[in-house]
C-alpha cells in the first residue's frame, strides 16, 4: 500500500511519485489550499491538496485528525520561506494526486501535542492515542534497539537463550506472589515468577553453562516511579566463572549499549563496598554526581548535654551525620521548614542546621537554632571538620542509622537536585561486599539477597559471626538508580545448610520451599553465578523519562491496574466454581456461589 514511511522523504525523492499511509495528524486551510501534516512511525511529511483535483481537494475537505488515509502524489520540494528544518522531510512536500480514507475517527480523547495537560490516568485509559506521539514511538523504537544489541551482545559470547515457566512455585525474593489458582488442583495454587532464579540455577546444574533470557517477572509488592507489578529483566548465569569475569561481562554489554546507542563513553566503572557507600551517602546506590557526602560528627558530640545529639552518639545502633552544602546559606527559613517535613517522610523527627554567613566572624557568624545547646569548641571542631566555608549551610541527622542514612541520604539528593549541584552526564558504580544479612525488628537475621547467596567466608565463619559476614554480591548502579544486582551462588550443601539454620529455616520447611533445587545442587552442581538488570529501568535512563511507565508500551498504574482493558475484574461465578473459589461476600453484595 505504501512505497515509503514519511520520515524517509527528502530531497532525494523529489520528482518522485510515492504512496504514503497514516493518520491526519494536523490539518490545515490557506487560501484554498489544504495542508494536511501525514504521520506515520517515522515521523511526519507534508500533503498539499490543490483545488484544481477537484475530487481529491473535496476528499481532503472531511479529513480530521486522526483519520487513516493513503495518499499518492508527486514529491516536490517546499517553496522558499517555508522550510522546516525541525523535520527530516522538512525541505519537501508531496503534492497530493490521489487520496483514500482508509478509516474514519471520531474525536480522540486528547491531542497528541497536548498530553502534558492530560492525566496518566486518562493517557493509559487511551493508550492507543498516547503511543501514536512521536515521543513515545521513539522510546519503544529505542527499547526495541537496545534489546536486539542486547541479544547479539549476549549471543557472541556464549550464551543460550531459555525460556523459563511462568506458572512455577514461589521464589525466594521478598515480595508478595501473584497467585494463579489451578483447576486440575482443587485449593492449589501456581505462583508467577518474581524472577527465574531458581530455574537459572538449575539450568547451570543441567551443564548449560551460560544463560540468559530477557523475562518478563511479577511481584506484587508497593509501586512507586521504577516499580511495576509486571516488568522485565534481562536475567543472565554463568557456571566456572567468578564474580570478577561475571561484572565485567556485565559491564561490557552496558558500556558497549551506550556507546552504540547514545554515543557515551562510560569508561570503566569504580567499585565502592557497601559500608563505604553507606558510610558516606548513606545509599547502597549512590549517585556519583553529586559531591556532598556525609560525615560522621559522633564522637564530637558523645559529652554534649544537647540530647538530641549525645543520645545517638552513644548508642551503638545510631549515627550523628553532617551534610555541608556549599551556598546552602541562601535557602531560606520557609524552604529549611520545606526540608523539615520532607525528612519527615523517612522517619527524622527533626532537621537541625547550622548557617555559615560569615566564617570569619566566629560563633557570631552562625545562624542556627541548635549552636546555643552546644558548647562552642565543639561547633568550631564540626566546622573544622566539614572545611566549611562562608555561605555554607550544615544539616545534620542524628537517630538509628537506619533512619538518618534514608533521610539524610533522600536529602542529599533532593538538595542538590534544588540548587543545581547535580553533574551532568553519566556515574556508573559497583557495588560489592555486601552483608550477608540483616536484622528485623525481633533480631531475626534475614537475607540481604536471597537465600542462595554465597559468603565470603567459610561455613564456620559464618556461624561464629553471622552479623560480621559479607556476601560474594554486587550491584549496578548508574546515577544513583539500581540497574542490576546478582550473586556468586552457594553450591557446597554445608555451606547452604550453615545459611538455613542461621535463617530458622529447618529441613521440612527447606524441602518443602526449595526442595526440586536442593535435591538439583545435591547433583554435581558447578559454581555459578549471575545477575539480573532491569530493562525497563535502564531504557528509562537512557531516554530521560520520568518513570518506567514511559518506556513499557501497557503499564499499569500506582494501584496496579490497567485502564485500558479496566483490569482486574470480575469474572463469572462458573469460572470461580470450576476452580473451587468462593469470595468472601461483601456488605451489601449477594454471593457469587
Amino acid at each position: 500500500m505504501r512505497s515509503h514511511y514519511c520520515g524517509q522523504l527528502n530531497e532525494a525523492r523529489i520528482d518522485e511519485t510515492v504512496s504514503l499511509c497514516g493518520w491526519v495528524h494536523r490539518r490545515r486551510d490557506h487560501g484554498g489550499v489544504i495542508f494536511v501534516d501525514l504521520r506515520d512511525r517515522d515521523g511526519l511529511c507534508q500533503v498539499v491538496f490543490d483545488p484544481d483535483r477537484a475530487d481529491t481537494f473535496a476528499q481532503a475537505e472531511t479529513l480530521r485528525n486522526e483519520f487513516v488515509v493513503r495518499v499518492k502524489g508527486l514529491v516536490r520540494a517546499r517553496p522558499e520561506g517555508t522550510v522546516n528544518p525541525d523535520l527530516p522531510s522538512g525541505a519537501i512536500e508531496v503534492l497530493a494526486h490521489e487520496l483514500e480514507i482508509l478509516s474514519v475517527a471520531r474525536t480522540p480523547a486528547f491531542q497528541l501535542d497536548e498530553h502534558a495537560s492530560v492525566s496518566e490516568d486518562v493517557r493509559l485509559r487511551h493508550r492507543y492515542i498516547d503511543l501514536r506521539r512521536p515521543e513515545m514511538i521513539d522510546r519503544l523504537r529505542f527499547r526495541s534497539k537496545v534489546c536486539n544489541s542486547i541479544r547479539n551482545y549476549l549471543d557472541d559470547n556464549g550464551f543460550l537463550d531459555i525460556e523459563t515457566p511462568i506458572l512455577t512455585r514461589a521464589t525466594p525474593e521478598g515480595a508478595r506472589d501473584y497467585l494463579v489458582p489451578s483447576r486440575t488442583h482443587p485449593g492449589e495454587f501456581f505462583a508467577l515468577p518474581q524472577s527465574p532464579q531458581l530455574f537459572k540455577q538449575i539450568l547451570m546444574v543441567a551443564g548449560m553453562d551460560r544463560y540468559y533470557q530477557i523475562a518478563k517477572c511479577f511481584r506484587d509488592e508497593d509501586l512507586r516511579a521504577d516499580r511495576q507489578p509486571e516488568f522485565t529483566q534481562i536475567d543472565i548465569e554463568t557456571s566456572f566463572m567468578d564474580e570478577a569475569g561475571i561484572m565485567a561481562v556485565a559491564e561490557n554489554m552496558i558500556r558497549q549499549i551506550f556507546q552504540r546507542h547514545l554515543d557515551v563513553d562510560l569508561g570503566e566503572f569504580p567499585r565502592m563496598t557497601w559500608g563505604e557507600a553507606m558510610r558516606r551517602f548513606g545509599s547502597d546506590k549512590p549517585d556519583l554526581r553529586i559531591d556532598l557526602e556525609f560525615t560522621d560528627i559522633a564522637d564530637l558530640m558523645q559529652g554534649v548535654d544537647f540530647k538530641v545529639f549525645a543520645g545517638p552518639a552513644n548508642d551503638p545502633d545510631s549515627r550523628v551525620v553532617a551534610l555541608r552544602v556549599p551556598g546552602g546559606a541562601s535557602l531560606s527559613r520557609k524552604e529549611i521548614d520545606d526540608y523539615t517535613r520532607f525528612v519527615g517522610i523517612y522517619g527524622a523527627k527533626g532537621l537541625a542546621w547550622i548557617k555559615v554567613n560569615d566564617l570569619d566572624a566566629g560563633i557570631e557568624g552562625l545562624q542556627s537554632p541548635i549552636i546555643k545547646f552546644m558548647p562552642e569548641d565543639v561547633v568550631k571542631q564540626v566546622l573544622d571538620r566539614l572545611q566549611v566555608a562562608s555561605g555554607d549551610i550544615i544539616f545534620f541527622g542524628a537517630d538509628k542509622a537506619g533512619i538518618v542514612n534514608e533521610a539524610i541520604g533522600a536529602l542529599r539528593l533532593k538538595v542538590a537536585a534544588d540548587l543545581g549541584q547535580v553533574k551532568p552526564g553519566w556515574a556508573p558504580l559497583w557495588v560489592v561486599d555486601f552483608p550477608m544479612f540483616e536484622r528485623d525488628k525481633e533480631g531475626n537475621l534475614n537475607s540481604l539477597h536471597h537465600p542462595f547467596t554465597a559468603p565470603s567466608c567459610t561455613p564456620e565463619a559464618l556461624r561464629d559471626s553471622p552479623d560480621k559476614a559479607l556476601s560474594r554480591a554486587y550491584d549496578m548502579v548508574l546515577n544513583g538508580t539500581e540497574l542490576g544486582g546478582g550473586s556468586i551462588r552457594i553450591n557446597q550443601p554445608q555451606m547452604q545448610q550453615a545459611v538455613f539454620d542461621l535463617l530458622g529455616i529447618g529441613e521440612e520447611e527447606a524441602q518443602e520451599k526449595f526442595g526440586f533445587l536442593l535435591n538439583a545442587l545435591s547433583s554435581g552442581c558447578p559454581p555459578h553465578g549471575g545477575l539480573a538488570f532491569g530493562l525497563d529501568r535502564l531504557i528509562m535512563l537512557m531516554t530521560g523519562a520520568s518513570s518506567i511507565r514511559e518506556v513499557i508500551a501497557f503499564p499499569k498504574t500506582q494501584s496496579a491496574a490497567c485502564p485500558l482493558t479496566d483490569a482486574p475484574g470480575p469474572v463469572a461465578a462458573k469460572q470461580l466454581r470450576e476452580l473451587n473459589i468462593r469470595l468472601r461476600e461483601q456488605p451489601g453484595t449477594a454471593s457469587t456461589d
